[in-house]
């Protein structure tokens, strides 16, 4: 595939790069009112609770799940929230929406299929890809990424292989001539260089000494073959390291940190980073086994084997038509160390310092996101979206750009003591949700990527441009080379040496306007550079002011919990202090009981008598009213007595006075016959003797002889 000079023309290398460049404009122009606009995915696993967990009360209902896409997080009664909530500052009840809700029981299938295997038909189909996980730390976002392949519990980056390598089954690209250069070109190698990858390949593969076996089922028929190359990194404390290289074997010597740069396209990629073509999903595994090695996990309060580092594992698919290659497309998997608070997991020293890295790339993160999606607001001017600020999201640019699809899974547990962290984690979720790609049109993707030499020079339709053919090309010295040029003008006619003059005059007016034009654009870069400067110092000092309010806030927070403990013992020992000055002996203890007791009983005996004495009292005055009334119903009956006693006298005298006169009737009557008179005519007198007291009343009478009777009672 190579060429030489000689057999290179000049004005088809022209004609080819004006009708590549014509193209792409072309593209560019027809398509960008036909980008798609589409929400970023933001999916939710909820991990399980383990035994350690349930046993120390952590579930606490913490995490409710409505349906399929709202969580509802209510704040436990230690929570920082809830006692925010008590003081009249935020809620402790939130609910949050999700593009699709995972609990507790999905399988990794089932994750699988709803939610990364869209994404990886896209890829197939020559589409860019991003899927990121975050959560706070041992909320399983590894086991999601990855799973257990020893018990066929694959995460999502396993499973996306098999599909890959499906997909691919029968038509792979049997040579190692084609690999990936810088972001999404690719470079041609020679026999030299694919020995030398296969090398590096079995050294790799040594690192767990295992044999490599050849794939049978590779075929070269096919009109489209593909070819993949799988590349491991990390990046840790802001540095990035291959996974695939060696760990060093003394403490005096550290890995070799990678450059993060930018291709001809503004593209991000890591520097020397160590890529391998592999054949099947087994290579993927081991190739994943070697660099979980070599990935920098220590163990925290919060988790056994934390990862202190964001991993990316990354997955180029190369569909070559022949010898050339159509499309070259990228999948990576990110796993984001998880975000913490230094005082819940007890890191120091290097642990402490690996935290803060950890969080400050995250903060990073969220705040691009954030940026993202208030530029997305027409009514509002474009901010700075301070992807530059982190290794992380400088790497991932292009795709939240529009160069690709992403997908974020947030990965949360239930427990209640890291409530307040997995209420940080969902509303950077929240933000996310409301973020919008615009994914640029496949033409635009499906353009073929450059193709590079072994020396890293461009390739054009299957030419190596070598250095000279390239300087004559494009550089201006090479161009007015007087030498050259007459050694050029001593074999042509004239008529053609004066359109040379005429062409190489235009090229060099064409030139000083390209470089008046570039001169510009610096100007106008470098002006732009320094607002970059100020506003990254801007924010900057904006981070320092956050870091700092935090900082004072929880030292705050400390300081009045010592407070508070302090007053708490203080108020233990006050009253310990007063229990040893009223300390009673037990033998005066009990006494004293007894006589409470005692006089107890008695106050309830002289209540009672009070009672009783009130009780007769009560009955005295009663007798003492009965009393006084019965003696004035005697005096009344005492008068009536009286009266009767004078009437009855009266009567007494009355009849005293009747025998007085009878007997003076009877005497005359017995003087003056000298015979008795009848019985009839003595009662007749005494008729009318004792005729006017008969005409007193019944009453009277009555009255007389109530009185007699009564009398004689009294008598």
């Amino acid at each position: 595939m190579e060429s030489t000079p000689s057999e290179l023309n000049v004005d088809n290398l022209h004609k080819g790069v004006l009708s590549e460049l014509s193209t792409i404009s072309s593209v560019s122009a027809e398509q960008a009112d036909n980008a798609e606009q589409r929400q970023l995915r933001v999916y939710l696993r909820v991990r399980p609770f383990s035994k350690g967990e349930l046993a120390n009360d952590e579930n606490q209902g913490c995490i409710v799940l409505e349906n399929a896409e709202v969580a509802v997080l209510r704040a436990p009664k230690e929570s920082s929230s809830m006692k925010s909530s008590e003081k009249g500052v935020g809620q402790s009840i939130h609910k949050f929406s999700f593009s699709q809700i995972f609990g507790p029981d999905t399988t990794q299938t089932d994750f699988f299929k709803g939610t990364v295997r869209e994404l990886v038909y896209n890829y197939l189909d020559g589409g860019n890809a991003l899927v990121f996980t975050y959560g706070v730390t041992n909320a399983g976002k590894t086991h999601t990424i990855q799973g257990k392949s020893s018990e066929n519990d694959g995460g999502i980056l396993p499973r996306s292989l098999d599909v890959i390598f499906n997909h691919v089954k029968g038509r792979q690209y049997q040579h190692m001539d084609f690999k990936p250069h810088l972001s999404s070109d690719v470079q041609y190698l020679d026999s030299n260089q694919v020995k030398q990858e296969k090398s590096a390949k079995a050294a790799v593969f040594a690192m767990l000494k295992e044999v490599m076996e050849a794939d049978s089922s590779l075929s070269g028929g096919e009109p489209f073959q593909f070819a993949v190359w799988v590349s491991f990194c990390e990046i840790y404390n802001e540095y990035v390291y291959d996974l695939m290289e060696p760990l060093p074997t003394s403490r005096n010597h550290k890995r070799n940190a990678l450059r993060v740069c930018e291709d001809h396209s503004g593209n991000s990629y890591v520097r020397d980073l160590k890529w391998i073509n592999i054949f099947n999903t087994e290579e993927a595994c081991k190739i994943l086994k070697i660099g979980n090695k070599n990935r920098s996990a220590a163990c925290t309060r919060m988790n056994q084997t934390s990862s202190r580092s964001h991993g990316i594992f990354s997955v180029k698919l190369l569909r070559i038509d022949g010898k050339q290659v159509q499309k070259i497309s990228e999948l990576s998997l990110c796993d984001l160390a998880g975000s913490e608070r230094c005082n819940k997991t007890k890191t120091f020293g290097e642990r402490l310092k690996e935290a803060g890295n950890i969080n400050n790339s995250l903060l990073i993160l969220g705040k691009c996101i954030a940026a993202l999606r208030q530029n997305q607001n027409p009514k509002v001017k474009n901010n700075y979206v301070p992807f530059r600020e982190s290794k992380l999201t400088r790497l991932f640019q292009s795709i939240f750009c529009g160069k690709g699809r992403a997908c974020m899974i947030v990965n949360i547990n239930q427990c209640a003591s890291t409530f307040d962290e997995t209420l940080h984690v969902m509303k950077f979720s929240a933000v996310a949700k409301q973020v919008v790609q615009v994914i640029q049109p496949k033409p635009l993707a499906s353009i073929a990527p450059r193709l590079v030499g072994k020396d890293g020079k461009m390739l054009l339709r299957h030419a190596i441009v070598e250095e000279e053919a390239m300087d004559s090309l494009l550089l201006e010295e090479e161009l007015l080379d007087e030498e050259d040029s007459e050694a050029d003008m001593s074999i042509l006619p004239q008529e053609e040496l004066l359109n040379i003059i005429e062409s190489l005059k235009e090229k060099l007016v064409e030139e000083r306007r390209k470089n008046l034009k570039q001169e510009i654009e610096i100007r106008r870069e470098m002006g732009n550079a320094m607002l970059e400067q100020l506003m990254e110092n801007e924010e900057n000092w904006d981070k320092q002011v956050e870091e700092l309010k935090e900082s004072y806030e929880e030292k705050l927070e400390n300081t009045f919990d010592m407070y508070k403990d302090a007053i708490k013992q203080h108020a233990y020992q006050r009253a310990m202090e007063e229990v040893e000055d009223n300390y009673v002996p037990i033998e005066e203890f009990l006494a004293e009981q007894e006589k409470v007791v005692v006089i107890k009983s008695m106050e309830k005996m002289i209540k009672a008598l009070n009672e009783a004495i009130q009780e007769a009292g009560d009955n005295f005055l009663e007798k003492v009213e009965e009393n006084k009334r019965l003696e004035e119903k005697i005096a009344q009956q005492e008068e009536e007595m009286k009266e009767l006693h004078r009437s009855c006298t009266a009567q007494e005298a009355l009849l005293l006075e009747l025998r007085v006169q009878f007997e003076m009737s009877k005497k005359c009557t017995q003087g003056g016959t000298g015979e008795p008179k009848a019985k009839k005519g003595i009662l007749a007198n005494l008729r009318a003797t004792v005729g006017s007291p008969a005409k007193l009343s019944k009453k009277t009478v009555a009255g007389t002889s109530s009185s007699t009777r009564k009398r004689g009672l009294f008598k």
